[in-house]
């Protein structure tokens, strides 16, 4: 199963954008049509509003919630939680479930840092498979702020690693074939214990830095193909 979290914002209690809903889908067809034969399950997954809403954290509890209704109507399936955004760090914080197997955080939208607010929690991520992808020009987050997460992450979980696309911004749409290949092998490897191709696996294997700035090397989708 894979539960898509789309993008939020930091504060709002307005209902969901259905642009951000939308603005998820094309990933999760992709990820169907590629798990097809598997049996993988996609489900997009609607919040209750579109802000964070600081220690509320509602599309972190909306992301916790729909992996309890994945449990309640399809019993003992292992779930990936794919998220862009503000829905990637739902993901993340969601991740302790034990029915989560797995996390892909596109763009992360994480906080900057703040001495007086605890850090953003990573020992939740134990155990599970981890990908983070963040554009190199994202004017919307920082990606030195998902590489700070991620190499803290690494210190207590080896299955983590992250993958730069170089000039790409928040939407990473410049290299979007490439994101969703990416995307597709994570998932298909994390859910079906399928091997990984060889950059993701050599991503997971290496220690920091090298490990958590992988570069996504153009034509990635095309040369898994045979």
């Amino acid at each position: 199963m894979v539960l898509l979290l789309p993008d939020g914002e930091p504060e709002s209690a307005r209902r969901p954008s259905p642009l951000s809903y939308a603005a998820a889908l094309p990933l999760g067809r992709a990820l169907a049509r590629a798990g097809r034969a598997d049996g993988l399950v996609v489900h997009g997954v609607h919040y209750r509003c579109r802000g964070w809403n600081g220690p509320d954290a509602h599309l972190a509890a909306d992301a916790t919630w729909a992996v309890e209704e994945v449990v309640r109507r399809y019993g003992d399936v292992p779930v990936c939680l794919t998220g862009h955004g503000m829905g990637a760090r739902a993901a993340l914080h969601a991740a302790g479930h034990p029915a989560v197997n797995s996390v892909l955080a596109l763009a992360p939208w994480l906080p900057e840092d703040d001495m007086a607010a605890a850090p953003e929690p990573v020992k939740q991520l134990v155990g599970r498979q981890v990908l983070i992808v963040h554009g190199t020009n994202d004017a919307r987050t920082d990606p030195e702020l998902s590489y700070r997460l991620a190499e803290r992450a690494k210190k207590s979980s080896r299955d983590i690693c992250r993958f730069e696309v170089h000039s790409d911004g928040h939407a990473l749409r410049q290299h979007y074939e490439e994101v969703q290949a990416l995307a597709s092998d994570f998932v298909l490897g994390a859910l079906f214990t399928r091997r990984y191709a060889r950059p993701v696996a050599d991503a997971l294997a290496a220690p920091p830095p090298l490990g958590l700035r992988m570069p996504l090397a153009a034509g990635f989708g095309r040369s898994l193909r045979p």
